[in-house]
């Protein structure tokens, strides 16, 4: 893949996909790395001198006023981790005034992941995609970044995102493994919850150690495997079709489950060619979830090659067509009355034909992924 490639130069500024393979730096920290393991029950806490979300560097010295230290590693990305996001919000508010601390760690190298692992978030993993996240949560607990080294997270033993570990006045592991018993639905067993409270009142923790649901650490030996998938999407067939009005009609109609992401555009209009690669990268993160990119160019029928040659350029091998009628307000009173007119024009209709958002000129990239991922669902209940 060139380095010239738009879509190559988008992902990486984006932090959204991994790059070459001789770029895979050395590191301790290993995918699945052999031997890992928690840290053992009555074990120290490992020091650290992490970045903070809030540009201040974090040690385990700074919480030692607390009686309770919980460290949670957890991420952006993964569904399971979004799911834990306002339980552990509220731990951190319910349990301050009696002194317990809770800090998050993301264990994750960005470059480690793979589009298709982002199909439930609008951000990825990275410090600054850690900053957009804690502020559109308002997190109130530090919230730190160990992707660049990665050891602080080998040396907890960091099995998967979310990770719990509770620690008393002396910083010995009290409790390790899940934050409670349901990801989604009723919770049975709140077991870092009970630890807190076991460890405060100067009590036997009843259950030490619990198994862990999440999505894997993304250790950075896997930074060649989202090289290899970003290749691979990138030799992804491109193909345009023609389409008349009978088939923007069915479009528009959406008789499926999916959410339906129109994007209207021309090779003659240079902001709707500069916006491709965010439309591809959107393809890539979701097209596993109940979601369809659709592109229509309204360049004349007889410029089909320019077209199809400017999506092959930003490989969007998502559905791509070509209007071939002559008469663009039928096409409009077709798709979307709404649209005026302009290119570029973007609307996404959900299943049955309702258009829930709509977009004339360039698109905010990062808004429509929130958008995306709302209607979709961060994660595995029901969406949104």
């Amino acid at each position: 893949m060139s380095s010239n490639d738009p879509n190559r130069r988008h992902a990486i500024r984006l932090g959204l996909a991994g790059i070459g393979m001789a770029a895979v730096r050395p590191s301790i920290a290993m995918a699945d790395p052999e031997g890992l393991k928690p840290l053992a029950i009555g074990a120290k806490a490992p020091d650290f001198d992490l970045p903070g979300v809030d540009g201040k560097r974090y040690r385990l010295a700074d919480f030692e006023a607390s009686p309770v230290l919980v460290v949670i590693f957890t991420c952006n990305h993964c569904p399971t981790a979004q799911a834990y996001e306002e339980r552990i919000m509220k731990l951190s508010a319910d349990y301050k005034g009696r002194g317990v601390a809770v800090v998050c760690i993301s264990p994750n190298d960005d470059k480690a992941l793979r589009l298709d692992e982002l199909g439930f978030t609008d951000v990825s993993d990275s410090l600054e995609d850690m900053k957009i996240r804690a502020a559109d949560r308002k997190f109130t607990f530090p919230y730190l970044y160990d992707g660049e080294t990665q050891t602080i997270s080998l040396a907890y033993g960091c099995l998967a995102t979310p990770h719990v570990f509770v620690f008393d006045r002396n910083r010995n592991l009290r409790y390790q493994g899940r934050f409670d018993d349901a990801e989604v639905g009723e919770v049975k067993s709140h077991d870092t919850i009970a630890a807190v409270e076991a460890i405060l009142e100067g009590r036997q923790v009843p259950v030490a150690t619990t198994r862990v649901r999440g999505c894997s650490t993304k250790w950075s030996d896997k930074r060649a495997q989202a090289a290899e998938h970003l290749a691979k999407c990138d030799a992804e067939p491109v193909s345009l079709e023609k389409g008349d009005l009978k088939t923007f009609a069915e479009i528009a109609r959406n008789d499926t489950p999916k959410y339906r992401l129109v994007n209207l555009w021309a090779t003659w209009c240079g902001p709707c060619v500069a916006e491709l690669a965010e439309f591809v990268t959107m393809h890539r993160m979701y097209r596993k979830r109940d979601f369809e990119l659709i592109t229509v160019s309204v360049d004349k029928p007889e410029e089909f090659a320019k077209v199809e040659s400017a999506l092959k350029e930003h490989h969007a091998s998502c559905r791509n067509l070509i209007f071939t009628g002559e008469n663009q307000d039928a096409l409009a009173d077709t798709l979307d009355k709404e649209w005026p007119g302009p290119v570029p024009y973007t609307f996404l209709i959900a299943p049955g034909g309702k258009v829930v958002w709509r977009k004339t000129g360039e698109i905010d990239a990062l808004a429509l992924r929130k958008v995306l991922a709302d209607k979709l669902g961060r994660t595995y209940g029901p969406r949104g």
